[in-house]
């Protein structure tokens, strides 16, 4: 795949999908990890173990909408991860950046010194 080939041999490949169909292609694509969003857990449940009965080396991810009181409906065999977005949705955050000024004499140097 395209990204495969831009990333580094231990990147992992995500990708969010919200259709089965979305899983699929991400599959045959040769995506790491499905994040399979916005299913209720039943539909997460079917969808996750057709994709694993297919490709069982892929990570399978759960979210969106799932907190700690519903967090136990999505638990399957066929999911490996469960992300809870409510940990940080709706909090503060600070966006900063590290921006350091080259020195004068390494912008004007010569790339061969």
């Amino acid at each position: 795949s395209k990204a495969r080939a831009v990333a580094g041999f231990s990147t992992k490949i995500e990708v969010e999908c919200t259709s089965e169909r979305d899983a699929q292609e991400a599959a045959e694509a040769g995506a790491d990890v499905l994040m399979l969003d916005n299913y209720s857990p039943d539909e997460l449940k079917a969808v996750a173990k057709r994709v694993k009965a297919k490709w069982p080396h892929l990570i399978i991810e759960a979210s969106g909408g799932i907190t700690i009181e519903t967090m136990s409906d999505f638990f399957s065999p066929d999911v490996d991860i469960i992300s809870q977005g409510s940990l940080t949705n709706g909090y503060a955050t600070l966006d900063f950046s590290l921006k350091v000024p080259k020195p004068e004499k390494f912008a004007t140097r010569a790339r061969t010194e």
